[in-house]
């Protein structure tokens, strides 16, 4: 699992190409984002935790998705600046991508195999959290409502981080 999700293409919300291995030895926490949903205020707590974890190890990765309730429907630049200008988002953001349904992103496809909910593979809504391992693997798999200073995801976290 861990060269799967590592080696698909990725573009960072300026349209340069990427991919996982550019955050290799890290703790990923992959997060699908909108800019208008209820639970948009969920980008402070992202920042705050890639603040507080990074120079441990961590990494943000929001992924702009339109799939629920078209709850993203600007253009890259357009969440690149809504997300710096009300939020301070410094973690790492992408192009938008389609995480359900026809057209998914091979990123999303390997992320809910890898973690399926009650035999259902489809992201539930904006903000559903997964936590990928320093290798790689895919650790935990995080309903959108889970806060992100919630103590089942913070301690994921520190124990991945632990492991060094």
């Amino acid at each position: 699992m861990a060269h799967v999700l590592a080696d698909i293409p990725l573009n960072r919300i300026d349209g340069s190409p990427t991919s996982l291995a550019a955050f290799d030895g890290k703790v990923k926490l992959i997060v699908n984002v909108a800019s208008q949903c209820g639970l948009t205020p969920q980008y402070a707590g992202l920042e705050a935790l890639y603040e507080r974890y990074r120079d441990q190890g961590l990494v943000v990765l929001g992924f702009p998705a339109n799939e629920f309730g078209a709850q993203e429907p600007g253009a890259n630049a357009a969440i690149a600046q809504f997300c710096e200008t009300n939020f301070g988002v410094q973690f790492p953001m992408f192009e938008k991508v389609v995480v359900k349904g026809a057209g998914q992103h091979p990123l999303f496809a390997e992320l809910t195999r890898a973690q399926p909910l009650d035999g259902n593979n489809d992201i539930r809504w904006n903000f559903e959290k997964f936590v990928v391992g320093r290798h790689g693997d895919v650790v935990a798999r995080l309903a959108p409502t889970v806060a992100p200073d919630d103590p089942a995801l913070v301690s994921t976290i520190e124990a991945e981080l632990a492991k060094g």
